[in-house]
């Protein structure tokens, strides 16, 4: 089967420094093949043979060995992340007319009520839930009026771990370009 997983907070402001070879072998080290990490913010692209059943706790637990710190992540399939995909609408985009980004749920806030939990401002934001994850996108020039950007200062922000819409898509590709 091929996996996601999607560290949260690496590598952000000189803190929680994980160099990406290392995790690349790090996953090796627990049964993970074709391992591919993508960009700095902690994307690891990767197939595993036994169950998915504790496979988050072993990646989590290799990672705070290797590292020496705890990493929370998102572990998703091909298959819920061709279901996102596919419902990002394709004019959705990362670029200098708009910004656009899918933050990735954890287990415990995985709900459509999860909505009822940010600020959105109809006149400005589109906002979705698809089943594990936000999808929200505005125009660059209203960001600053977004009700989105509240959501930093949010218990829920620690719930989820957020990446452009572009790098999911690319995320996306590489799980199929095996």
């Amino acid at each position: 089967m091929t996996y996601l997983a999607l560290l949260r907070g690496i590598n952000v402001g000189g803190k929680n420094k994980v160099e990406m070879a290392r995790l690349k072998k790090t996953f090796e080290t627990i049964g993970a093949t074709e391992v591919r990490t993508y960009i700095n913010s902690g994307n690891v692209v990767f197939r595993y043979k036994r169950a998915r059943s504790r496979l988050r706790a072993v990646i989590e637990r290799a990672i705070e060995a290797e590292f020496g710190f705890p990493v929370r992540i998102v572990l998703r399939d091909l298959k819920e992340v061709r279901s996102l995909t596919k419902a990002i609408p394709v004019t959705w985009k990362e670029d200098s007319t708009m910004r656009c980004y899918v933050m990735f749920l954890w287990e415990e806030v995985d709900d459509p009520s999860v909505l009822d939990q940010v600020t959105i401002k109809d006149d400005l934001d589109d906002v979705k839930f698809v089943p594990g994850a936000i999808i929200w996108r505005v125009d660059r020039d209203v960001l600053n009026r977004s009700g989105m950007m509240r959501l930093t200062s949010d218990d829920l922000y620690k719930q989820m771990t957020i990446r452009n819409v572009n790098t999911v898509r690319k995320l996306a590709d590489m799980m199929v370009d095996r």
